[in-house]
């Protein structure tokens, strides 16, 4: 057993989020230098129990860097004698672009009822308490992986889609458009049990949400429907316009254009009609044959007397 002067971790092996300090057998001495990094944090544990964190820079171990260890310790007159300590370390780099997707079906609820969505997109997360998540998430694993966290987030972040639904007062006819409002609401209902886990849920971003096939076509069918109440003439000209491709695959296209026809040149002459009916009848000076205003009783021309 010797006497730990150092105490470093250069780099995290692999995908590591959180990596044990291998003492090799040394204890640690009043004196020990410890070092932190950038995007580290090193957590003190003793007898299973999180106690002192140390974020980045470099530290001189003694009783008033080891607060917490002194007391649990129970040093009467302050860190005389070496120790043996659990020692780890955490990846405190914000992790991003993690991709999740619905494994299942989400139930939301929505104007069409409760309807099951799938989903998928990228999100990205950072460890901003090291204690809690040593206490929620690392347990007295000597090493835990990024996949492990994912793991553990995946479900937290997709069950957050189902709330936000809720809570954005989002429709199944606007939730394209609407992605970037769903993501941040997601992202704020999922963040205090984040926040136990000491992790800070940083971006959450939404690729795609997609409805059951049946029930995509049916919104289809009925925004088909709206636009067509909204215009009669084009829901007319798009219905004549069916009839014919189902008469030409009868071979009765002729038949029915011919009928469309006749039916357009009937109305033209009844129009036609109607307007030489209600026109009067005009009337001419017999003596001079000058075209003469309805009621007029003496021509204009020759003063001749209308009877």
């Amino acid at each position: 057993m010797g006497l730990l002067k150092s105490i470093e971790l250069p780099r995290f092996d692999g995908e590591a989020v959180m990596q044990k300090f291998d003492l090799k057998g040394n204890v640690i001495k009043k004196g020990s230098v410890l070092t932190v990094r950038e995007t580290q944090a090193a957590v003190f544990c003793d007898k299973g129990k999180t106690a002192d964190v140390f974020l980045p820079g470099t530290y001189k171990l003694n009783t008033d860097s080891l607060p917490v260890i002194t007391k649990l310790l129970s040093w009467k007159y302050g860190f005389e004698t070496p120790f043996k300590s659990e020692i780890y370390y955490v990846n405190t780099k914000e992790f991003t672009g993690i991709k999740w997707g619905t494994s299942n079906p989400v139930p939301v609820s929505t104007e069409a009822g409760v309807v099951r969505l799938r989903g998928f997109g990228s999100y990205s997360f950072k460890i901003t308490n090291p204690a809690a998540f040593l206490s929620s998430m690392g347990g007295t694993e000597s090493y835990y992986a990024l996949r492990q966290v994912c793991d553990s987030l995946r479900s937290l972040v997709v069950g957050g889609i189902s709330t936000a639904f809720g809570a954005c007062g989002v429709t199944l006819a606007n939730m394209t458009s609407r992605y970037a409002e769903l993501g941040a609401e997601v992202k704020n209902s999922v963040a205090p049990r984040c926040s136990e886990l000491g992790i800070t849920l940083t971006a959450f971003d939404i690729e795609n949400l997609s409805v059951p096939p049946e029930l995509e076509k049916a919104l289809d069918e009925n925004a088909r429907l709206g636009i067509m109440r909204d215009n009669v003439d084009v829901y007319a000209k798009l219905a004549q316009a069916d009839a014919l491709k189902e008469a030409a695959k009868s071979g009765a296209a002729g038949a029915v254009m011919g009928v469309g026809i006749g039916v357009a040149l009937g109305k033209e002459a009844a129009a036609g009609a109607g307007i030489a009916a209600g026109s009067p009848t005009p009337k001419f000076c017999p003596e001079c044959g000058t075209k003469l205003a309805p009621g007029t009783k003496f021509c204009p021309e020759c003063g001749n007397k209308l009877i």
